[in-house]
């Protein structure tokens, strides 16, 4: 059956600019890290994009390693841009990225030239695309000067591949030495993509938020759920056929007795603001400006309904921001905190 957005998709969300770009994200944009592999269900993924663009979500967000397999949630997304967003192209901001294992081999993963022109080049074949609006270096590489990731980049821009850069997971050093080393390229680094929710603040306690306002660059909050723990989900702790029970990014110990209950309080001052948890938890990441996007991932088109409710209410009182504070911090929940600081692996 063809597709026919709805007229009313722009009414809907609340755009903000990317740092000193011109270019304006929705404030919720739609991952597909999970869900879009070779093992979903066609017509749920159609169904998902369907839904999010309806709603004004224009920024679809992959990675060359998305799946599983890897490269499969990209060549799903590419059959479906293909079917059912024809002639809308000019009208998404579709980005991709490169870092972790993509193929076997010492040029399959990490941070070097021949990696990541390589992986955009894959990425664009696997959509069928031309070119991505976006390209991230999708974590720092250690043993990689990073004059020749960043120089990477900028030939991407250069060549017509992509028309933006951003990278992910760097900290507020490593970060600030990327944008030096893209402003004086030409090639200026359009945004930053870190993990950041209301349990997980490194973002903070690293000084990684405030240097981003300072230096002009966007900022696309990815678990802004914390892998579906600021959700209902979890508030009779876990149940059966849930993320934390398939051996994925969401172990079991991190629900502990004591973060349940953390959650259920969070939940009751999102019932007060007449706001589901998600929502809630959506709108606190967003809550000051300091955050472009929050970056969501959905299993089913009611989830991304749920989350694109956040946009009714994203002001807090300063009563509320106490109360949170002192319920919501777990810091061991950050999965990515040795890609923060340049080692690890994503999970």
């Amino acid at each position: 059956m063809s597709y026919s957005p709805d007229a009313a998709r722009y009414e809907r969300m609340v755009y903000r600019r990317c740092g000193r770009s011109g270019l304006k994200l929705p404030v919720i944009s739609l991952g597909l890290w999970h869900n879009f592999g070779a093992d979903g269900d066609p017509a749920t993924k159609r169904a998902i994009l369907r839904t999010a663009f309806d709603l004004g979500i224009t920024h679809f967000d992959l990675a060359n390693n998305y799946g599983p397999p890897p490269g499969s949630a990209e060549t799903a997304f590419g059959e479906i841009l293909a079917s059912d967003f024809r002639g809308l192209r000019d009208e998404l901001v579709i980005s991709s990225k490169a870092g972790y294992e993509m193929w076997p081999g010492p040029y399959g993963s990490w941070g070097s030239r021949k990696s990541l022109i390589a992986s955009c080049e894959q990425s664009l074949r696997r959509m069928g695309l031309e070119y991505v609006d976006i390209f991230y270096s999708h974590r720092f590489d250690p043993e990689t000067p990073l004059e020749e990731t960043m120089g990477a980049l900028d030939t991407l821009v250069r060549q017509g591949k992509a028309l933006y850069v951003g990278i992910s997971s760097y900290n507020s050093e490593r970060t600030r030495q990327a944008v030096a080393i893209l402003e004086e390229l030409g090639t200026p680094c359009l945004i930053h993509q870190p993990s950041y929710n209301m349990l997980n603040r490194w973002i903070e306690r690293d000084g990684l938020k405030a240097t981003l306002r300072e230096l002009g660059v966007g900022s696309i909050a990815f678990t802004p759920l914390a892998q579906g723990m600021l959700t209902s989900r979890y508030l009779k702790g876990v149940p059966e056929g849930s993320r934390a029970t398939q051996g994925k990014s969401l172990a079991p110990e991190m629900l502990s007795d004591h973060t349940v209950v953390a959650l259920n309080k969070l939940n009751e001052i999102a019932e007060a603001r007449g706001q589901t948890l998600a929502q809630m938890a959506i709108a606190w990441v967003l809550r000051d400006g300091g955050i472009t996007s929050a970056l969501i991932g959905a299993s089913r088109p009611e989830q991304v309904i749920d989350c694109a409710g956040a946009t009714g209410n994203l002001a807090f009182s300063p009563e509320e921001i106490v109360a949170i504070d002192a319920i919501a911090e777990e810091p061991h929940i950050n999965l990515w905190a040795q890609s923060s600081e340049g080692h690890g692996e994503r999970a």
